[in-house]
């Protein structure tokens, strides 16, 4: 019985950390937060029944290791996670006759801020609890986060970087490709925080919370929790919207915070209390990942039986296909909901799904509906072996143990549907008057095959005149918008061609670390494209993939027949750093960020990579003496290692 125990928590453990890495380090979900509560849950019944705690277990882990391309720094106190409850008296039995502090417990990325001499000084994520990374320049974007107080001394708090509902569904609705937007607010404001580029940061409106006062020792907070939220209040934060409570009150402040769901704007995924009594809070101490000061709170799910009814099979651009569960209608938190995405076959699978079982569902952070378990768990869902769209085959492909179903049909109408609406969308050839509607009804009247042919709608005049919702004024204003595009920039071509994994950043990238010559970048392969700095071998693949593909040259070649690339006119004179290359790492004195050093050297005519190699001129670090492998491969290689100053002096200069 004890072999057996042990079998599980090892499974639960492996399932548990592949589930956290998805979503710390990659910002993409696995699993849903109901089924990874219920196994980490069943792993802490199991540690404490056996007493063995395995070493990689997540029980005694905090979050996930950082990525590396931000610099990491190690906290000065850890931070720890929160033990957690979805019991109502559970949490009011915790308060043992003190008055403690109720707030949201935000979803989004925690930072900690430092501020010395009345300015900000550093901001660095909670990483793994020991070591984050470093994001000050990013932090100086929030959109509600002072720069200046009016405190001088050494000031450090926390506090979460969040992305407002409206804000994210703002910015989904820039994204004309339903594959390509965001899945939810607390993985696109992860990745912004994130970001190389704090450019990036501050177009997504990133806000900042603060949920605690770290340090602050020349003032006299009484022992108040809520005196210390006032004074950060004071110095310009927004603090997290709090109650303050007592047994008698909690649950009515509970019910409070509930009622407020439907109308907070800011992604939540429970409560938290915390005493109000700071020191006795500290006299309580820790446990290896708690602190005994604060507990979590998260809501019970409501969950409701239904008969799943059918799987909608929906196909996107790139030929992924998604199924979308349909069942009979219940009430979810004051509304009635009948569907529910599936996210990919290998949640099929795990569901065991079957037209006609019996489901639970519930509303992940009372938002989105989610299906928790299969109570019938019959497994006889057939997975579609022909797109449901062209009648093409399908194939499951797996990427990061999560497989997908796919339609291979190069030709399938969907594909060419979302191609289009792609390839006219804002950010790549910006063409007005095309939406996904009228691109379905031009290509089932045959006016269009390829790109291209967008620039031979006149050709279909009377036709598009007459046809229902057109009309002369806006045929002529669409016509214009086409006249417009036929004027372009190679970044925006690259984007609008629809290569899997190439975004608008990417696009960008790989166009000016090829000096804007298509014809470089067209022929370029795998090895030489994942030296560029941020595309990796999988995008390099994809990218060679699709320009070597025959059919897909064919057209490329049609369609630069109909466009006119602008050529970057570069001053020869000024191409000082022409024939050089360089390499920069670590955090910037002079410049918001790397990508601001590495533009500047571009404009010169240099060229920036991701790793050092004998070809390169320097390695600029402002820590010349750290022993990070870029730094080890310079000494190995004698490439000079300059920090910013010498550089700026001796190329710059």
């Amino acid at each position: 019985m004890q072999l057996s125990k042990i079998d599980r928590m090892k499974y639960l453990v492996e399932q548990l950390n592949l589930a956290a890495k998805a979503y710390y380090a990659e910002d993409r979900e696995i699993m849903s937060n109901w089924e990874y509560d219920k196994l980490y849950d069943e792993l802490v019944a199991l540690e404490g029944e056996t007493g063995v705690i395995l070493s990689n277990s997540p029980t005694g882990k905090v979050g996930y290791e950082a990525v590396e391309e931000l610099p990491k720094e190690q906290h000065e106190s850890p931070m720890l996670s929160l033990g957690k409850t979805k019991s109502r008296e559970e949490l009011q039995s915790w308060l043992q006759g003190n008055e403690a502090v109720l707030s949201w417990k935000l979803d989004g990325l925690t930072v900690v801020l430092t501020y010395r001499d009345g300015k900000l000084l550093k901001a660095v994520t909670r990483g793994n609890g020991e070591i984050g990374e470093v994001v000050t320049n990013n932090a100086k974007t929030f959109k509600n986060l002072p720069l200046k107080i009016s405190y001088q001394g050494e000031l450090v708090l926390r506090g979460e970087a969040v992305i407002s509902y409206s804000d994210f569904e703002k910015i989904n609705d820039g994204i004309a490709s339903e594959e390509e937007k965001y899945k939810n607010p607390r993985n696109l404001c992860s990745g912004s925080v994130r970001q190389l580029n704090n450019e990036i940061t501050a177009k997504r409106n990133v806000q900042f919370f603060a949920f605690s006062l770290v340090k602050a020792d020349d003032v006299d907070f009484h022992n108040s929790k809520k005196a210390q939220y006032e004074f950060l209040r004071e110095q310009g934060f927004s603090v997290v919207d709090y109650k303050m409570v007592t047994e008698d009150t909690i649950l009515d402040a509970i019910s409070y915070f509930e009622k407020s769901i439907p109308d907070y704007d800011i992604p939540s995924d429970g409560l938290v209390l915390t005493y109000e009594d700071i020191a006795y809070g500290k006299s309580l101490g820790r446990t290896a990942k708690f602190p005994r000061d604060s507990i979590a709170f998260k809501w019970a799910d409501e969950l409701r039986e239904t008969k799943l009814i059918d799987v909608e099979w929906s196909a996107s651009r790139t030929g992924l296909i998604n199924p979308v569960a349909i069942f009979e209608p219940v009430e979810l938190e004051g509304t009635t909901v009948s569907r529910a995405s599936v996210h990919n076959i290998s949640i099929v699978k795990s569901l065991k799904l079957g037209i006609g079982d019996t489901v639970t569902v519930y509303k992940a952070n009372m938002i989105i509906p989610q299906i928790a378990e299969n109570l019938t768990g019959s497994d006889t869902l057939d997975i579609p072996e022909i797109c449901p769209v062209c009648g093409g085959r399908t194939q499951i492909r797996q990427t990061n143990e999560v497989q997908s179903l796919y339609c291979t049909n190069e030709n399938c109408a969907a594909k060419q549907i979302k191609s289009f609406t792609h390839f006219v969308s804002r950010d790549a050839m910006n063409i007005e008057g095309l939406s996904e509607a009228t691109l379905e009804k031009f290509i089932e009247q045959g006016f269009i095959h390829e790109f291209a042919d967008l620039f031979h709608l006149t050709d279909h005049r009377e036709n598009i005149v007459d046809m229902e919702g057109f009309g002369e004024k806006s045929y002529q204003k669409l016509i214009d918008s086409i006249e417009v595009a036929k004027n372009t920039t190679l970044p925006r071509v690259i984007y609008a061609l629809g290569i899997a994994n190439i975004g608008v950043a990417n696009a960008k990238m790989l166009c000016k670390h090829f000096d804007y010559d298509f014809e470089k970048l067209r022929s370029a392969d795998v090895e030489t494209l994942s030296a560029v700095e941020g595309v990796g071998e999988v995008i390099a693949t994809a990218f060679v993939e699709y320009m070597q593909d025959e059919a897909k040259k064919q057209i490329i070649d049609h369609l630069l027949q109909e466009i006119a690339i602008e050529v970057l006119k570069v001053d020869a004179e000024s191409q000082t750093l022409s024939g050089m290359t360089f390499v920069i790492t670590g955090s910037l004195i002079h410049y918001a960020s790397r990508n601001e050093l590495k533009d500047e050297i571009e404009q010169r005519g240099g060229k920036v990579a991701g790793s050092v190699t004998s070809k390169t001129t320097c390695l600029i670090n402002n820590d010349v003496t750290s022993t990070s492998s870029k730094n080890k491969k310079a000494k190995e290689l004698n490439v000079p290692i300059l920090s910013e100053e010498q550089f700026l002096e001796q190329y710059f200069g």
